[in-house]
């Protein structure tokens, strides 16, 4: 058994073993768990990422807590059965084994997704750590990579070629700690939708700007995230993130990425990547390339107002404040396939290519 498998279930044993010895004190049992917001936490470029303030929920055993102390200790009991079997379980595989529960079982899988995010919120891993793994798709990656995984069957190591899949794409595994790379790639250009990933492997652009193309699919998983950290790390590669110029685009999928969330600040260490600059599209680009639009909806608007007032990174720098006002006192909203007005080409051809030349000008 690895050393990190040890001590995962040696974190398990000792949480364990604690409520156990206050039972048999006879004095009531409790769990320390860091609350996951972001009123809990705080940003500093010099870490790179949301880090915890330090407070923290405890959840005491009582009438009215008793079935989620009986889950948690059941998921406890759980991680550490597939750790030492060497076994993976999926979160809905997860759910459906607690069916065998009796009363501690889950009514539904978003009771089972809170109790797995309070294990490892407690314990300080993530839960693939813990040989749980995500139902989400990882993500697609084309271009100047190669892969170098290990063969399931033989554990000899394989060299996958990202440039090789025809008009597909190499997906991303939901598990990436023992992937290796080799490139001799200048970047990784992190794209928001599948569409522009698509049009930009069309276009072979990879091949002319001697670069890594990520398909986020949306906001990115928590493998997508990590993979592109592990590589950009590995490799030296800085990241630049082109999603849609809208508040979901902005806060949802380019700061999550960047500095992670409030929600999972006690694994932003791991799935974050600090190098990340935002390359666009962004309330400038409108005006400059003359690109059709739609109004904001309220949503949107709500989400802009919130990140203006409550989100740690946007308030730390002026210049995604001064983006962000720009595109509240435009009311407007942009879409990466907008940039098609000017013809397919015209993203591969012009728009990121003039980009590109103006590296500084991106947004942090």
């Amino acid at each position: 058994m690895v050393k990190k498998s040890i001590d995962i279930i040696g974190r398990i044993v000792d949480e364990a073993d604690d409520i156990h010895k206050k039972i048999r004190k006879k004095s009531k049992p409790q769990m320390k768990l860091p609350i996951r917001s972001l009123s809990n936490v705080k940003y500093r470029p010099s870490a790179g990422y949301f880090q915890l303030l330090g407070k923290n929920k405890i959840r005491t055993l009582a009438v009215s807590t008793v079935k989620t102390f009986a889950q948690t200790l059941k998921m406890l009991a759980m991680s550490k059965e597939l750790v030492e079997t060497g076994r993976h379980s999926t979160k809905r595989e997860a759910y459906y084994q607690a069916y065998n529960w009796g009363e501690a079982a889950f009514a539904e899988q978003t009771e089972s997704d809170t109790v797995m995010d309070d294990v490892e919120a407690m314990l300080r891993v993530n839960r693939e750590q813990m040989n749980f793994r995500a139902d989400e798709h990882g993500g697609e990656v084309a271009g100047e990579l190669t892969v170098i995984d290990r063969d399931r069957r033989t554990k000899k190591l394989i060299e996958i070629d990202c440039t090789a899949f025809g008009s597909g794409a190499y997906s991303i595994p939901t598990v990436v700690e023992e992937l290796k790379f080799k490139t001799k790639a200048k970047f990784i250009l992190a794209v928001e939708t599948k569409g522009m990933f698509e049009r930009l492997v069309e276009e072979d652009f990879y091949d002319k700007y001697h670069c890594i193309l990520v398909s986020m699919g949306g906001v990115p998983s928590r493998a997508c995230r990590r993979f592109i950290r592990r590589l950009a790390d590995d490799k030296k590669l800085p990241v630049y993130v082109f999603t849609d110029g809208d508040p979901y685009g902005y806060f949802n999928i380019y700061r999550t990425l960047k500095v992670g969330s409030g929600n999972a600040a006690h694994l932003n260490e791991f799935f974050c990547v600090p190098q990340a600059s935002f390359l666009g599209v962004t309330p400038d680009d409108i005006k400059t390339y003359d690109l059709p639009t739609h109004p904001l909806k309220e949503v949107d608007i709500k989400r802009a107002k919130d990140a203006m007032r409550n989100d740690p990174f946007i308030r730390h720098y002026k210049a995604w404040q001064k983006s962000v006002e720009k595109m509240l006192k435009m009311g407007v909203r942009v879409e990466q396939q907008a940039l098609a007005k000017h013809g397919l080409e015209f993203v591969a051809q012009t728009y990121l290519p003039e980009k590109l030349k103006n590296i500084k000008s991106f947004l942090p």
